[in-house]
Formats: C-alpha cells, sequence, structure tokens
C-alpha cells in the first residue's frame, strides 16, 4: 500500500499525510523537514506551546516530537496531546538523546507509539514514520468500518423492534375489536402506568427510563388473553354467573401464555417490553391481600408491573362509562381505591395515585371516549 492510498484510508487530507516536526532546535527542523517532505507534508513547530497551538488547529497525521525542550517538554506535550479529545488519538513518535530504559517506560505510559534515538539513521526514522503512519490508517479505518457496523446493526434492531411492536399492536388491536366497550381504555391505562411508574421511580425504586417506557408500553397487553373468551360471555351487558366468571378469569394465563410463546420464539431479542407484558397479563388480577387471580400472589411477590396495571386499570374503569353502568367522579373514584388499599391494591401505589391526581384527570380528558 502506497502512501496516497493511506491518505484515501484516513479522508483526513487532499493529498499526502501530514507530519508535525517539533524540536527546539532550527538546524534539528531543518534535517527533519528535508527528510520528510519529499514524502508528507510538513509542519514545523520550534516549541511544545507551538506544537500544541498547531496540533489543536488542525491535528496532524503523526507527530514528531522531541524529548528534552526547554519550557514544556516534550513527555509534557504528549500528556496534553493524549487529553485533548482532538488530538488523543494522533500517534506520537519521540525523538530523543535519552536511552535508559525507565525513559522509554514513561513514554509509553504517556501515549507515546515509538522511539528513535538521536542522532538517528534517515532511513530508521522514515521506516517508522511510515509504519505509524500505516498503523494508523489502519486503525482509523477500522473504527470507522466499526462505526458502520454499529450503525447497521442499530438500524437492524430497530427494525426488529418496530416489527415486535407492530405485531403485539395488532394483537392488542384484535382484542380491542372484539371488546368495543373498551373504548380508549388502552391509551389512558398505559400512560396512568407510566406516570405512576415514574412516581414510583422518584421514591427511589430501582426502575429507570427504559424500563418505565418497557412497562407503559407492555400496559396495552394486559387483556389479550380475552381473545379466548366467547362472545357471549366477553360482550355478555349483565353480570356474569359462576361459570361465566370462571371462564372469564382464564383470560389472564392465557394472555401470558400466549406472550410467552412469543418470547420463546425471539429468545434473547424479545426484551423487556415483552416480560413485562407476561407478567402484566398473568397478574394484574392478583391483589395485595392474596385474594386475587390466578396465582393468589401476596404484598410485593406481585410484579411491580402488574401492580401498576392493577391500580391503573380500576381506576380507569371506575371513571369510564360502560354499557352497564355511568362513569363515576375522579374523587369518589380515587376514595373507593384508597378503601381498598392494603386489599386489593399497593398502599404505596395508592400513595402514588393521589399525588398524580391531576395527571390522571388530564390523560383521562385526553383519551376520552
Amino acid at each position: 500500500m502506497n502512501m496516497y492510498e493511506l491518505s484515501a484510508l484516513t479522508d483526513r487530507t487532499v493529498d499526502r499525510p501530514t507530519v508535525l516536526a517539533v524540536d527546539d532546535t532550527p538546524s534539528n527542523l531543518t534535517l527533519l523537514s528535508g527528510l520528510l517532505s519529499p514524502h508528507y507534508r510538513v509542519q514545523l513547530a520550534v516549541s511544545g506551546a507551538k506544537a500544541l497551538e498547531l496540533a489543536q488547529r488542525r491535528a496532524p497525521d503523526l507527530i514528531v516530537l522531541d524529548v528534552m525542550m526547554p519550557g514544556m517538554d516534550g513527555h509534557e506535550v504528549c500528556r496534553r496531546l493524549k487529553a485533548d479529545e482532538r488530538t488523543r488519538d494522533v500517534p506520537v513518535l519521540f525523538l530523543t538523546a535519552l536511552n535508559r530504559a525507565d525513559d522509554e517506560t514513561l513514554g509509553f505510559e504517556l501515549g507515546g507509539a515509538d522511539f528513535v534515538v538521536k542522532p538517528f539513521n534517515p532511513t530508521t526514522l522514515l521506516a517508522r514514520v511510515r509504519t505509524q503512519l500505516e498503523v494508523n490508517a489502519w486503525r482509523i479505518a477500522l473504527r470507522d468500518r466499526n462505526a458502520w457496523l454499529n450503525n447497521e446493526l442499530a438500524l437492524r434492531i430497530e427494525e426488529v423492534e418496530q416489527l415486535r411492536d407492530t405485531t403485539l399492536f395488532v394483537m392488542v388491536a384484535l382484542a380491542e375489536f372484539r371488546d368495543s366497550d373498551t373504548g380508549h381504555h388502552i391509551q389512558r391505562t398505559q400512560e396512568y402506568v407510566r406516570v405512576l411508574a415514574r412516581w414510583v421511580a422518584q421514591q427511589g425504586v430501582a426502575i429507570d427510563d427504559r424500563q418505565i417506557d418497557a412497562m407503559a408500553r407492555a400496559a396495552p397487553l394486559h387483556d389479550i388473553g380475552k381473545v379466548s373468551i366467547p362472545d357471549r360471555v366477553l360482550l355478555k351487558p349483565g353480570r356474569l354467573n359462576a361459570e361465566e366468571w370462571e371462564l372469564m378469569k382464564t383470560h389472564a394465563d392465557t394472555g401470558a401464555n400466549l406472550l410467552q410463546r412469543a418470547a420463546d420464539r425471539l429468545g434473547d431479542r424479545a426484551g423487556p417490553l415483552l416480560r413485562y407484558g407476561i407478567e402484566i397479563a398473568r397478574h394484574h388480577h392478583e391483589k395485595w391481600d392474596g385474594s386475587g387471580y390466578p396465582a393468589g400472589l401476596v404484598g410485593e411477590a406481585i410484579p411491580l408491573s402488574a401492580r401498576l396495571m392493577a391500580v391503573a386499570d380500576v381506576y380507569d374503569a371506575l371513571v369510564s362509562r360502560r354499557v352497564y353502568k355511568d362513569p363515576i367522579d375522579h374523587d369518589v373514584a380515587l376514595e373507593m381505591i384508597v378503601a381498598d388499599s392494603g386489599k386489593h391494591f399497593d398502599p404505596q401505589l395508592v400513595r402514588g395515585l393521589l399525588e398524580v391526581r391531576s395527571d390522571l384527570i388530564s390523560i383521562a380528558q385526553k383519551w376520552q371516549d
């Protein structure tokens, strides 16, 4: 590979790579310029301060740096170059009259790429410069290739997530289509869960924004199991009898099992949305005191996502119109939920419901049936 190809690889210059030579002795700079300029674009600096100024203005492809200079020596120049994001990746080739092992150790610890001992052999110096430029060109090419691959991977992951979310949306829409009485119940409960989960996080519970978003997006899956309930039961306008009620209760396990099959097929790609969807679908009818279904879980044994959904689901049912009931005032609904705190509902979430009351009302008004 010739140097023109290397400069194309780096995409840093329109012609040849740029080498910055730094030495406090003018005759040494003249020697370096004469040696390097037939092959590279050369910049010259007679001090460490001038070298930093030039490098920060536009980073060169390589710096040939004298170690022993008055004021700011080469080691300090290298330290500052590596501390600056603009120049930290520029390779530094030290020129030094010092040949002790600890001097080389210090130079490498500061981020130096190589050493050439003074007085140097011109052929050796050119070979070292060429090698470092080649290594740096391939490093930059590899970095850019990795960045492209990471971007492509992110795009593919986003496509998979969009496909997964679209599939889940179709499933939810199917369940909602069969139960036309729900109206905007799905949108409201999703936002109730989001607001309440944020409040929980503010109380010190270890859930982050990504988990909160996944819980909220999973909330619409809570009644997905109702696709298995016959119309004569699902659409019955009056109260269910004992047999019908037992059949209706099966929607919790049915929905969770349906989502579990999807998660099993996706494997590691299933993500938190499906995991929370399974929790919510199976356990959103559990009660804090253990009297709920299908598992009769007690207290914090009920997953947080399901406890959030339980409060949101009942609150929305109370304040919304149904064919068998008129909507209840928000304050009355909250009083009814408070009365069931510690029995049906997690007491902490009931307290949170009261504190985010204004947000709940705004959501209910935005998504009116």
